[in-house]
């Protein structure tokens, strides 16, 4: 098992505390045992901060991303940024179709299998967020999952656009909520989603990791299931990132 974690600072830190922030997580993560055994971890500040991060990153093993893209590679777009100007600016992930995204900005699934087949093009690992806005059973959340996630990848698998991907199950009603979703409810439909990825041979080397409410302990409790975390807020204090980090670990060595 390959173990993924990941970090979205959102729009929660300014320019210099990011920097100051990546300076921490670096000398967590430089030599971490995670890490120097096949871990991943990456990391997505806000998009003036991706160069800069790179950077400070480069010698610790910690890969940058992007919070989110645009369909076109470039064009008359007015702030928007293009898959080719995050992989030169060093990104190696973006996020795409994000609840918040999703909600706050109207993307479609139209427009999250548009940016995710823009992620593949230009050789960088969509985090391809999806989850079911309401709470309900396990196996329904399940099904919808998998289907969001068809209708995410339509565009590329048509276009034969392959690569890795990172697919980020969070249940929409447990972003930001006192806790995550329920170990059951989690490992049903991440193994709902591992299945239909494994059954796609265009995205070796995948994973599904679990965001909404993630923290300690949670990996311990459902490592059989998923393949990671994908981290908010509990990952402002780097200790706490440190924290998951031995989790991870020691879940992979049990």
């Amino acid at each position: 098992m390959t173990v993924t974690i990941g970090v979205s600072l959102k729009m929660y830190m300014g320019y210099d505390q990011t920097l100051h922030w990546c300076q921490d997580v670096a000398a967590v993560a430089a030599g971490h045992p995670l890490l120097k055994n096949g871990g991943k971890l990456f990391v997505a500040p806000s998009f003036p901060a991706v160069p800069a991060a790179r950077e400070i990153f480069r010698a610790s093993g910690v890969a940058v991303g992007a919070q989110n893209l645009a369909e076109q590679d470039s064009g008359a777009l007015t702030g928007e940024v293009g898959g080719p100007m995050l992989r030169e600016a060093g990104a190696l992930y973006v996020e795409v179709g994000h609840a918040e995204r999703r909600r706050l900005f109207g993307e479609t699934e139209d427009v999250v299998a548009a940016k995710t087949a823009a992620a593949l093009r230009n050789g960088l690992v969509p985090v391809l967020c999806i989850g079911e806005t309401d709470q309900v059973p396990a196996a329904e959340a399940a099904a919808e999952c998998v289907r969001q996630l068809g209708t995410a990848l339509r565009i590329a698998e048509r276009k034969a656009l392959g690569g890795r991907v990172v697919v980020a199950y969070e249940p929409v009603w447990a972003i930001g909520a006192a806790q995550p979703a329920g170990d059951e409810h989690i490992a049903t439909v991440c193994t709902a989603l591992r299945a239909a990825m494994a059954a796609r041979p265009a995205y070796p080397d995948s994973s599904v990791i679990y965001g909404g409410s993630a923290g300690p302990g949670l990996l311990t409790r459902i490592s059989g299931a998923v393949d990671g975390l994908f981290l908010g807020r509990f990952a402002h204090d780097p200790q706490a990132l440190k924290t998951v980090l031995d989790e991870a670990f020691q879940a992979v060595n049990a």
